[in-house]
């Protein structure tokens, strides 16, 4: 599904215009951003949990010259699927 796909879908089940359902799919994605940014999670119940995971430095190796490089550390937005959400995709 793409993010047009997911607007056109918002707009017909919300009887909204496509141009309101854009904006509230971006107030949605920029309040889960900038929570994160803040490091606090955003969790729907049922649904799932966004949080901020912290990857150490490691060092690694380049697949094509197998030379040793250094990966920095670095904070990566995580997911966990939630109970009906994984229960929803099972059935």
């Amino acid at each position: 599904m793409t993010k047009e796909e997911m607007i056109a879908m918002i707009a017909r089940d919300a009887k909204i215009s496509k141009r309101q359902a854009t904006q509230a799919l971006g107030s949605f994605f920029n309040n889960v951003t900038s929570n994160l940014k803040k490091g606090k999670r955003v969790s729907f119940v049922g649904f799932g949990t966004f949080t901020v995971s912290r990857r150490k430095a490691r060092i690694g190796r380049n697949p094509q010259t197998g030379a040793k490089i250094n990966i920095p550390a670095a904070k990566v937005p995580h997911f966990r699927a939630g109970k009906a959400l994984k229960e929803a995709v099972r059935k």
